[in-house]
């Protein structure tokens, strides 16, 4: 019988579908390598390119010869509330795709911060369903908007990294439904993704590459008919995957389908018209994408975009939360002769999260930098104060030139067990965080040579950090032979935090060095997995000889800056945290700066909470995030008022980790159990009755906010706004509920909806929020909505919600 619903291309689909051979239509759905799908000419299919990255376009090459815009991460664009700047973020994203060569981006992370110990939190939006609904929707419309495919992940309840490709998650229908499927449901049903990733996890005893949660709520009750594509390696059988709504396993060539698909069918234990639905889904992308001869791409003609760099430095400044601030901020230039900025991370700032989150970015703008260019007539000194991470900072790539070509960049060179040259190639910078190739594998030692022209004279220490045997000559001369061991993570091919050794050198402004580094890789690590940065090691000095230093420059000086920060060992994919607190001496650090210099302010550089046992000591304290690469002009702009800190908390910061209503990450005997139920982040804060540091949807911002006058005729609520301060600001309206008399347990309160609003000083503007029936629902066995008085509250924050009415809902 002819389907009287199927579209024109829907018909186009089924034709093209049929002319392709079984093994033709088996061989589609398994990537073709790594990041592609396979083309065929026999419809007129190319391949299309499937790209990481929620905060960049990182494209199919990894090598450092092609840059990528590094966008602010998740968490910051989460604290900016701001759905419109989401879908900018989108749209700038889907520019770079395109650039890139890729047709879907595999993002917006969509997961939820269950607990501030995941790893993987910066890449994730918010601890809140709704907040997160909201901004991966505008998000991910940006992205198709410009002609590309965007692929929400990781689908669903993958809110932890330890065992992720094994834990199970045990949750209630209900927690799972108001919850972790809320956080998907906005952007599958109103935004229409053209592909979605299904999670390593399982979920209640299957995992999601075989779970029924594909078919239903995704695919049946919210009408997804994009793909559904298996997180990579995350597939593992043949015959279950292939009868779920699994369509696409990635990577390839290899897999669990291909050969052993193709036996499934001809044996009758997978229908044939289920493999025929799956091409029907993949080919359907590709006329979405323009992939597909004959049908025409969703958008023809994507938009050209704004200028990257300067939405990242707009976004980073948004994403800002400011949480403390004695009358400190914001500084007039004109009044700061000398300026003390300390910390390792205000000379290598965490601009992205590690993991696939990472791109590399053609330049990066450190706080440092940023303060130095924006306060030109002020003496701005920077020390280390102390180790927040071992890292080599890799010698600038602006003062690189290749020996071989006299071209900027460096010489890498492959030898084998003679010591021949077996492979010549250029690359960018000395930063090589991923050798492992097959150059590599065939290799016994890379080579890495380069003329190295200061800026600046002055002692410093050259380093190099990888793992296996290393040695380095300085114009000709070896000064240092030594085998560094790495016993840390390792991810996507590269080390996180490896080993380093360095020499001290003396420098001259101008008189280059002709650098040289061999390195026989370890052969003892997981995938093949190799890395080599050359540069300088910052610490110079014993311990306290940094700290003493530190408390010296922040005594000359008229205001002190402490960026602090996590590292890449601390927080990142792969892993989950082991605790909140900062890492090394950096409390301590802290400690003796602000009793030295009473205008210290401290910006904490960080993709999610740390706890800061030192908040009401300094003057004042600003959350940044990992802001992307115009980190340091953006962090420069807000703290000299040229920019609103306009971020308030997208996730509650605890004053202490043992105050955390929630820390499990950790599987006990391979389940992670969700039993908190529907009760997590700032619901369960209130459940538990504990205060934290700073709660949900909380942040100062530079002026202050009254509100008043507040209407409730549903859907809307209305309430008039006024800036009572000095100067124009950016201030988010929150709207949440309560049902006090409820006999269902519910949350004390829950977020409704929330509105970005702008005002100049004393004007008074008035915000409306529009609630949808869903925010009053609650699941038992399918949406039910418990009929009764529900109070609406408004305000600044879940702490601090001064307006409430009420409202019967039949």
């Amino acid at each position: 019988m002819p389907d009287d619903t199927a579209t024109p291309v829907d018909t186009q689909l089924t034709l093209l579908v049929e002319k392709l051979t079984l093994e033709q239509k088996v061989r589609l759905l398994t990537g073709a390598d790594m990041w592609g799908v396979h083309d065929e000419p026999a419809i007129g299919l190319r391949r299309m390119v499937l790209s990481d990255g929620p905060s960049g376009i990182r494209g199919e090459s990894f090598d450092g010869r092609e840059t990528a815009l590094n966008l602010p991460s998740a968490t910051s664009l989460g604290a900016s509330w701001d759905t419109d700047l989401a879908r900018r973020y989108g749209a700038m994203l889907a520019v770079e795709a395109r650039r890139r060569g890729a047709d879907v981006v595999l993002g917006p992370t969509i997961n939820l911060h269950r607990s501030p110990l995941g790893g993987r939190h910066f890449e994730a939006f918010s601890e809140d369903p709704l907040l997160t609904s909201r901004l991966a929707a505008a998000y991910v419309r940006g992205i198709q908007d410009g002609g590309v495919g965007a692929c929400p992940k990781h689908y669903v309840a993958n809110d932890f990294e330890t065992e992720r490709f094994t834990a199970d998650v045990a949750v209630s229908e209900r927690a799972l439904r108001e919850l972790y499927l809320a956080a998907f449901e906005d952007t599958v049903v109103y935004q229409r993704p053209w592909m979605v990733m299904a999670a390593y996890n399982a979920v209640n005893g299957t995992t999601m590459t075989e779970n029924a949660l594909l078919a239903e709520p995704l695919c049946g009750e919210w009408g997804f008919d994009g793909v559904v594509v298996s997180d990579w390696w995350a597939a593992r059988t043949t015959d279950a995957a292939a009868l779920a709504r699994l369509d696409l396993v990635m990577p390839g060539p290899d897999g669990p389908w291909g050969e052993k698909l193709l036996e499934a069918v001809r044996a009758g234990r997978v229908p044939e018209a289920t493999v025929d639905e799956k091409v029907r889904r993949l080919l359907r992308l590709a006329g979405r994408v323009g992939a597909l001869d004959g049908i025409a791409a969703a958008v023809p003609s994507p938009p050209s975009g704004e200028d990257g760099p300067a939405l990242a430095r707009e976004a980073a400044a948004a994403g800002m939360v400011l949480v403390r601030n004695a009358g400190e901020l914001p500084w007039e230039a004109s009044g700061l002769r000398k300026v003390a900025v300390i910390g390792q991370n205000a000379y290598l700032a965490r601009t992205q999260g590690g993991g696939s989150a990472l791109v590399e970015p053609e330049y990066t703008v450190s706080p440092l930098d940023g303060l130095r260019a924006a306060l030109s007539g002020t003496d701005v000194t920077w020390c280390l104060g102390t180790v927040a991470q071992r890292a080599v900072v890799p010698l600038p790539p602006g003062d690189l030139t290749d020996p071989v070509t006299g071209e900027p960049g460096v010489r890498v060179v492959y030898t084998d067990a003679e010591g021949e040259q077996t492979h010549s190639e250029w690359r960018r910078d000395c930063d090589l965080a991923r050798l492992g190739s097959p150059r590599l594998r065939e290799a016994a030692a890379v080579e890495l040579a380069m003329r190295y022209r200061p800026r600046e004279s002055g002692p410093a220490r050259l380093a190099v950090a990888a793992a296996g045997r290393v040695t380095l000559q300085v114009d000709g001369v070896a000064v240092l032979d030594e085998v560094l061991v790495h016993d840390g993570p390792v991810f996507g091919g590269g080390l996180v935090s490896p080993p380093l050794a360095g020499v001290p050198v003396q420098l001259i402004a101008g008189d280059p060095l002709e650098i040289r580094v061999r390195l026989e890789p370890a052969r003892d690590l997981p995938e093949n997995a190799a890395s080599l940065v050359v540069g300088f090691d910052l610490e110079t000095m014993s311990p306290q000889e940094h700290l003493d230093e530190a408390v010296a420059a922040a005594q000359a000086a008229d205001v002190a800056v402490v960026v602090v920060g996590t590292s890449p060992d601390v927080e990142s994919e792969s892993f989950d945290r082991a605790g909140l607190s900062l890492p090394g001496r950096q409390d301590e650090l802290v400690r003796a700066v602000a009793a030295a210099n009473p205008r210290t302010v401290v910006v904490v550089n960080a993709g999610a909470p740390v706890t800061m046992p030192w908040r009401d000591e300094v003057a004042a304290i600003l959350l940044t995030w990992f802001g992307g690469q115009e980190y340091g002009n953006a962090l420069a702009d807000v703290l000299l008022g040229v920019a609103e800190p306009g971020g308030r908390l997208p996730t509650t910061w605890p004053a202490e980790e043992a105050d955390v209503p929630i820390l499990d990450t950790a599987p006990v005997d391979g389940v992670v159990r969700y039993d908190e139920g529907v009760h997590i982040g700032h619901r369960a804060w209130l459940r538990a009755g504990a205060i934290p540091a700073y709660p949900f949807g909380f942040g100062l911002g530079y002026t202050s906010w009254d509100m008043s006058d507040l209407e409730v005729d549903l859907p809307s609520v209305k309430v008039r706004v006024r800036n009572t301060g000095a100067r124009a600001g950016t201030h988010v309206v929150q709207v949440y509920l309560s049902c006090p008399d409820s006999s269902v347990e519910r949350p004390a309160l829950w977020l409704a909806g929330f509105a970005v609003v702008r005002a100049e000083a004393g004007q008074t503007v008035t915000a409306t929020v529009d609630l949808q029936p869903r925010v009053f629902a609650h699941w038992e066995g399918r949406w039910e909505v418990e009929p009764g008085q529900y109070l609406v509250h408004v305000g600044h924050h879940v702490g601090d919600l001064p307006l409430t009415a009420e409202v019967r809902v039949p």
